[in-house]
């Protein structure tokens, strides 16, 4: 009986899916040692942008970190994903001069040739994967064969984790309308909020180390920042007017049980290994901590609150403000930003509310297109 070295044993532990595709990308390099980079972009399908999300190459080297384009903004994609077939380019000598800026960046780098396959769930579009190398004409029919079956199997992990992380917010919100026959948030303030994080973390993504894969993690789980509140009775919850101090109290749990419950469901769905779950503990945990220690529920302070529990806090302060209530209207724009400028090194923190103030046509563009509906 002959022994075989399986080349991917190494999946076979509990790794990140940023460990998975590292792992794969090793596996690969040892049949297509000129295979210098896999990369993962994904779609979000309500706003038509691809988001860079993960990569093997080292974080120094990638030439698309933190980089998003509107799908209609890549002709050679999108032509792709109308006919449904993969990309092949077997000489990439040309892309440095190319058109647009990815294509420019990708090109500067030195790729030789490229191999895109398009990712669907059940038939929906997810993004892409594309494999780079360093010689060109190397894409042979063999190769890509191979490529294929890499392709799928990376396809399978990313949307596996994009699953398990729908899988827990489908149980936050069935929850929520099972205790409360209502959703304690509208749709359209998560699709704002999260939005407006997006936005956050990449304008800082320089100053915080922050990679395409902490913050596509951030904006997927931003939405779950409240979940807590499902446990808060509805005579607090949507009391029209302001709290009592014994409703205030009632009212400031809903930050520790929300962390209680994400360890729960976690524990439940064993979800332990979903890349960056922290950030959803920190996020639930800490979004009502103010910079200058007087928040809750631990009472930290500056650079101790989590960076993501304080983007979240700027993006979730700033649509509350602006966003019309059956109990209140919305403000302007121009006087939430008033606010939110009165308020920064005290409750919020100065960096996060500066970045979203860099980006207010974006912001003007997220709220045109998730229009508050008050009524459902």
């Amino acid at each position: 009986m002959s022994e075989h070295h399986d080349i991917l044993e190494s999946l076979n532990r509990r790794l990140t899916l940023k460990q998975k595709v590292l792992a794969a990308h090793e596996s690969v390099k040892q049949l297509l040692p000129f295979i210098a980079r896999i990369a993962i972009t994904l779609y979000d399908p309500e706003t038509r942008v691809l988001k860079t999300y993960l990569h093997s190459s080292d974080d120094n080297a990638d030439p698309l970190s933190n980089y998003q384009a509107l799908i209609d903004e890549a002709p050679s994609l999108k032509a792709m994903l109308d006919k449904g077939l993969p990309r092949v380019i077997n000489n990439m000598v040309t892309l440095e001069n190319g058109k647009h800026e990815h294509t420019r960046r990708i090109g500067r780098f030195g790729y030789a040739a490229s191999y895109t396959l398009p990712m669907f769930s059940e038939g929906d579009f997810v993004g892409f994967i594309f494999f780079n190398s360093s010689k060109p004409d190397v894409l042979t029919e063999p190769v890509l064969a191979q490529l294929d079956i890499f392709g799928h199997m990376l396809a399978l992990m990313v949307i596996n984790e994009i699953n398990s992380i729908d899988t827990l917010s489908a149980a936050v919100k069935t929850t929520g309308r099972i205790t409360h026959q209502r959703d304690p948030e509208t749709g359209s303030h998560l699709d704002r909020m999260s939005r407006y994080s997006l936005l956050i973390a990449r304008t800082l993504s320089g100053k915080f180390s922050l990679d395409d894969d902490y913050i596509q993690h951030l904006f997927m789980f931003a939405p779950l920042h409240d979940i807590g509140k499902v446990v808060i009775p509805d005579r607090v919850l949507l009391k029209p007017g302001p709290l009592d101090d014994e409703e205030a109290v009632i009212m400031r749990t809903h930050s520790t049980r929300g962390r209680e419950m994400i360890d729960d469901m976690i524990a439940n769905f064993g979800m332990e290994n979903i890349q960056h779950i922290d950030l959803l503990r920190n996020i639930a945990h800490y979004h009502h901590e103010a910079v200058n220690g007087t928040g809750y529920p631990a009472g930290l302070s500056g650079s101790a609150i989590p960076i993501e529990a304080r983007i979240v806090a700027v993006a979730d302060v700033f649509d509350a403000l602006t966003s019309e209530r059956p109990y209140k209207k919305a403000w302007s724009n121009e006087d939430a930003v008033n606010l939110l400028e009165q308020l920064a090194g005290e409750k919020l923190d100065r960096d996060c509310v500066e970045a979203l103030l860099q980006n207010m046509d974006e912001v003007l563009r997220i709220q045109s297109q998730f229009s508050e509906d008050i009524y459902g």
